[in-house]
């Protein structure tokens, strides 16, 4: 009975939580801006508490500013300003250890500024995937522009890699894919996730009029990228001995528990869309580059 109590909690609030997501990255603006946020704000709350257990200080009010800065740039588009808050950002992270006057420890700025790229910087890319733009794809009949068209395909190749990893896991899994991070994933289970996450993708990018070969390698590197973000969380947490990032989400843990695949899927795919399949040329000119030094040295 407990176990299906849990396991209906976990479906309710899976079902809410994707539902709002829907909704918010559809809407985009404020929405959009305002669930990223509040994403970003709670995982920064867990990430610290979690640092807590490992004996580090990491600044919480240094982090919320880099989180803060980050989507108003990005909000209002002003991305040249981006590396400047990574700066400042660090800067403060050194500050934040100096004037104290307690015992300066390096640990407590290092996860500080890791705190600020994970937490905050690294999210945020959902908003700038929502931001993408060139010609604008067609969506059954309804004209989107890029970026909702690859929002939605990199939510869905996320939630299909969980999907497909649990069902291949479960039924195939053997062979650990990482015994000492995460004992209970396999890599027959990683690899099903990946093939799960690749015919949804091709599936999802016909309906958006993405050609084939972009849909079939976005969502492998998403899937890939998705499950590497899925370790390195359990590798923080596993650090610093605790269970789930938080007890907020019903049948999921916490913020982190339940974002830590997108966190890292999201600037992946962002990188994808942007260079290789918008703006074409960067491409180009890393041929012309190497081309250039290949015939000059």
């Amino acid at each position: 009975i407990e176990k299906f109590n849990k396991n209906k909690k976990r479906v309710v609030t899976g079902t809410v939580l994707g539902l709002l997501v829907l909704f918010c990255a559809i809407t985009g603006g404020i929405p959009l801006l305002i669930l990223v946020s509040l994403v970003c704000f709670f995982g920064t709350k867990e990430y610290v508490e979690i640092l807590k257990h490992k004996g580090f200080l990491p600044s919480l009010n240094v982090i919320l500013f880099n989180e803060a800065a980050f989507i108003a740039l990005i909000a209002l588009k002003k991305y040249d300003a981006i590396l400047f808050i990574i700066t400042l950002g660090t800067m403060l992270s050194f500050c934040s250890v100096l004037f104290k006057g307690k015992q300066p420890y390096i640990a407590n700025v290092a996860t500080t500024v890791l705190g600020a790229i994970y937490c905050a910087f690294m999210p945020v890319h959902f908003i700038l995937i929502r931001q993408l733009n060139s010609d604008g794809m067609g969506l059954l009949r309804v004209v989107f522009n890029d970026g909702l068209g690859f929002l939605m395909l990199t939510f869905f190749v996320v939630i299909f890699t969980d999907i497909g990893a649990y069902y291949f896991g479960s039924k195939f899994g053997k062979r650990p894919l990482a015994p000492v991070i995460s004992p209970k994933k396999t890599i027959e289970g990683s690899i099903g996730g990946t093939l799960t996450a690749i015919i949804f993708g091709i599936i999802i990018g016909w309906f958006i009029n993405l050609p084939w070969y972009h849909s079939f390698v976005a969502s492998l590197i998403i899937s890939a990228a998705a499950q590497l973000g899925d370790l390195s969380e359990s590798l923080i947490k596993r650090d610093a001995g605790v269970k789930d990032s938080g007890n907020t989400l019903p049948g999921h843990g916490g913020f982190l528990d339940r974002c830590d695949s997108f966190i890292f899927a999201a600037p992946i795919a962002y990188y994808y869309f942007k260079f290789l399949v918008i703006d074409k040329h960067y491409l180009l000119d890393l041929f012309k580059i190497f081309h250039y030094y290949k015939y000059t040295y």
